[in-house]
């Protein structure tokens, strides 16, 4: 015998596939009206190549987890993660979509720095030591970045290299030589040695990515990630510094 109609049954199960549809429509890509969609297989994700460090210059992961959701002074601002000083990784944006981070600025090859890169916002005000259960968190979140996008653990920036002119962050606080020892980003190779003669310090700082246009703004983030100091002039320790970078970087080990 066949069972009665049930009607509830049947607008739960109509609210059901509604739902599943409109949830397939959410994730589907756009597509242009002008045009008949005939799909094609033969695509990938965004692949980004570089990942940024930044400090937030704020009071609080709270305050900073707002910012990052609305704006700043200058207008909307994100980032892909934030880590709190006590390690807790947050994330706000989806590996595969482009934060508004990085902003104007140029890293070797690389002009738009939001559609190559991850951004990692740090809870630090640019005058305190960077915790190290922070640290200890980023170093697991790079880890995992390096590996599961293939971004090569070399290319780990600071804001300030590619904008020098804009941005002091991460600063000189930041434990670069840390990072160095666990794997990631480019650091020289100890000992230091003397360049050869006609050795270019200007076309080093190019070939490891900094862009020129303000020289001694250049400088100044280069001594801030590499000596963890102040000064907008080149000395001879910097020249030994750059001349080891260069060496890494044409054996191949730092690409861009």
């Amino acid at each position: 015998m066949p069972r009665p109609f049930d009607s509830r049954r049947w607008r739960s199960a109509t609210l059901l596939l509604l739902i599943a549809l409109l949830a397939a429509c959410a994730h589907a890509p756009p597509r242009n009206p002008l045009a008949t969609w005939v799909p094609s297989p033969n695509h990938d994700i965004r692949r980004p190549v570089l990942i940024v460090l930044h400090y937030t210059d704020q009071d609080s992961v709270q305050q900073s987890l707002h910012t990052l959701r609305t704006a700043n002074s200058g207008g909307p601002v994100s980032a892909h993660y934030l880590i709190g000083a006590d390690g807790h990784i947050y994330q706000l944006v989806s590996d595969q979509l482009r934060a508004w981070h990085g902003g104007p600025g140029r890293w070797g090859t690389i002009t738009d720095i939001n559609s190559a890169s991850i951004g990692i916002e740090l809870d630090n005000d640019g005058a305190t030591p960077f915790a190290q259960p922070q640290i200890a968190g980023l170093l697991r979140l790079l880890a995992d970045l390096t590996t599961r996008l293939h971004i090569p653990p070399t290319q780990i920036v600071g804001h300030e290299d590619f904008a020098p002119t804009r941005k002091v962050d991460p600063g000189p606080l930041f434990p670069w030589q840390q990072l160095a020892a666990a794997g990631y980003g480019l650091w020289p190779r100890a000992p230091l040695i003397d360049p050869p003669a006609g050795f270019d310090p200007w076309m080093a700082l190019a070939l490891v990515g900094y862009p020129l246009d303000d020289r001694a703004a250049t400088v100044r983030a280069f001594h801030h990630h590499y000596r963890g100091i102040e000064g907008e002039t080149l000395d001879a320790t910097d020249l030994r510094v750059l001349y080891s970078l260069v060496q890494t970087v044409e054996r191949g080990d730092g690409a861009h």
